[in-house]
């Protein structure tokens, strides 16, 4: 694909580009609605996380077996297959006539989405070869992210308001079809010389780890951490993990491929996507309910409020992009690690939301954090790697962001169920049950920091080079017939 025109290259960008705006715009709508359908559906917290969680949790358990299954069987192919049912996916949202209904009908979405993000980034990558050109392309695609941060929160709020939270559903219908159309007539087939086997243990593995974790979090708050069931499921992760390190090493292609995390900088990106997108999600999440349920905003003034976050994102993501491929990922993981730390403190230890200076200052600090650290992330998880493996590369960068996203949700969710009245005495108590969030939003912030920091020198640089070569000699051994098969 590195041989179309330049005019058609950029098509192909943008075509991809829509796919990562409609998950995007799903996920800032459905924050901006979450009282909302909090009050319709009446259910609790932990049910507005299971409204987040079930996609993110089986978004997050997909996305390397779509990631092989496109390399192995085509990209153009699955990248149009997860668009139809992400599509389908929505539509049944908007008619889901109850909670259970609606995580059910999310949970399709996610089937969907696990087929677009990371797929739409092996196409990019091999449409893009040159590592400037690809640089700026992530530029590009990282700032579709400020976009749909941008302009999810107005639109979230102005359908909600004028139409009902069913209609934010709707806005993936057109855009989805669009793109399913485009794709079709615009973006060429690829997929891996040598296509990898299916690894359904594997897989397995994946879903148990992720599901049961997530279980336990959600659930502790109301059962109990030393409930039998939450036990039951925390020993239930553990042995996933353990299986996991344990059997996949055994296998000649596996669903994770271990070998990748040899490379410091590939390593470093993924606990720096885990850090970033659990602060996200905990953002997101502690920011819709105090804007709604203790300002008392509407859905559309609650979106406005988060609009100077969001736009800051959106201008800083393409330069980010420019800065990784002019400087390397350095000075954009230190500026979003300093800047994320920094507005997760202002609210944990000043009471950002005391006044509105400090709680848009708290915002326009994020926003700069989280629009610099998408670039450098995706970037290093492709960059080095055998265009074979991008497809699975690219997903394990695309696994890190929506894991580090569920246990933002989980587990700042959880803390804040925990220390949250019933009644009227909600609001009063909100600021003190948010201080424990914002404190692990600060963390996040630090981990990005200090990973970014030791992740991104020289040595961690060779590191990569070599694994990079490692993985390209037995790909090529295997294309020729004298490698492991």
């Amino acid at each position: 694909m590195s041989d179309l025109s330049p005019r058609r290259r950029i098509l192909v960008l943008a075509i991809c580009c829509m796919s990562l705006l409609i998950v995007g715009l799903d996920n800032t709508i459905l924050n901006v609605a979450l009282p909302t359908m909090q009050r319709e559906l009446h259910t609790s917290v932990s049910g507005m996380q299971w409204t987040i969680d079930a996609y993110t949790l089986v978004l997050a358990s997909l996305l390397m077996l779509s990631g092989s299954t496109a390399d192995r069987i085509g990209r153009r192919r699955v990248f149009m297959a997860g668009l139809t049912v992400f599509t389908l996916g929505s539509l049944l949202c908007s008619l889901a006539p109850n909670l259970s209904s609606l995580v059910a009908f999310r949970t399709i979405q996610a089937v969907g989405g696990s087929m677009l993000n990371p797929v739409a980034m092996s196409i990019i990558t091999n449409t893009f070869t040159d590592p400037r050109e690809r640089a700026r392309a992530i530029g590009v695609w990282s700032g579709v992210v400020g976009i749909s941060m941008a302009a999810g929160p107005i639109v979230g709020g102005l359908l909600v308001d004028s139409v009902g939270w069913r209609s934010i559903f709707w806005i993936n219908l057109p855009v989805g079809l669009a793109a399913l159309l485009l794709t079709w007539r615009y973006v060429p087939e690829s997929r891996a010389p040598k296509p990898r086997r299916p690894d359904p243990v594997g897989q397995f593995l994946v879903v148990a780890l992720l599901g049961s974790l997530t279980y336990a979090i959600i659930e502790a708050p109301s059962a109990g951490w030393t409930s039998a069931r939450i036990l039951f499921f925390c020993a239930l992760a553990a042995a996933a993990l353990t299986g996991l390190l344990l059997y996949e090493p055994r296998r000649h292609e596996p669903l994770i491929d271990l070998r990748f995390f040899r490379s410091v900088p590939f390593s470093g990106a993924t606990v720096i996507a885990v850090s970033a997108f659990a602060a996200l999600g905990g953002f997101l999440f502690v920011n819709t309910l105090y804007l709604q349920n203790v300002r008392g905003l509407d859905a559309l003034h609650a979106g406005l409020y988060m609009v100077p976050m969001a736009a800051v994102t959106m201008v800083v993501a393409p330069l980010s992009g420019r800065l990784v491929a002019s400087r390397g990922p350095r000075p954009s993981l230190l500026i979003a690690g300093v800047t994320m730390a920094a507005s997760g403190l202002l609210f944990a230890a000043f009471d950002g939301e005391s006044s509105n200076a400090l709680l848009f200052s708290g915002y326009v600090l994020f926003g700069l954090g989280f629009g610099m650290v998408n670039s450098p992330i995706t970037n290093t998880a492709v960059s080095g790697m055998p265009r074979a493996q991008a497809g699975v590369a690219a997903a394990v960068a695309s696994t890190s962001r929506q894991t580090g996203q569920t246990l933002g949700v989980a587990v700042i969710g959880a803390v804040l169920a925990g220390g949250l009245s019933t009644g009227s005495a909600y609001a009063a108590s909100f600021p003190d049950a948010a201080r424990p969030a914002w404190w692990i939003i600060t963390g996040c912030g630090l981990s990005v920091l200090l990973m970014g920091a030791a992740t991104s020198g020289r040595r961690a640089r060779e590191s990569a080079r070599r694994t990079a070569e490692r993985l390209e000699t037995e790909v090529v051994g295997v294309g020729v017939g004298v490698g492991v098969s």
